[in-house]
């Protein structure tokens, strides 16, 4: 009986922290991709300057930036979920 409530616990924890961690990370990258649509919508001339006398804009670099930091934060929540969540899924499967 006691095994049971010790597995139960952890398999709790192991939901709560999988879910707090992928909110968490969703959370970050909506909150940049609406802070940066809205700034299309009420100051697109942030994003049309031009840098370094060529076709490319801030508007582009930011744009790839946000690119790039979704997948690095989807490389960092594999690395979490590989190092730590399996670590207690597996000890709630024992």
């Amino acid at each position: 009986m006691k095994k049971n409530t010790i597995k139960e616990k952890s398999y709790l924890k192991f939901i709560f922290l999988n879910k707090l961690i992928a909110f968490s990370f969703s959370i970050v990258v909506l909150l940049i991709y609406f802070s940066f649509i809205i700034v299309i919508g009420f100051a697109p001339n942030l994003l049309a300057i031009f840098l370094f006398d060529s076709y490319i804009t801030t508007g582009i670099i930011v744009g790839l930036s946000i690119i790039v930091f979704s997948i690095f934060l989807t490389f960092l929540y594999t690395i979490i979920a590989n190092n730590f969540l399996d670590k207690i899924k597996e000890n709630v499967k024992e």
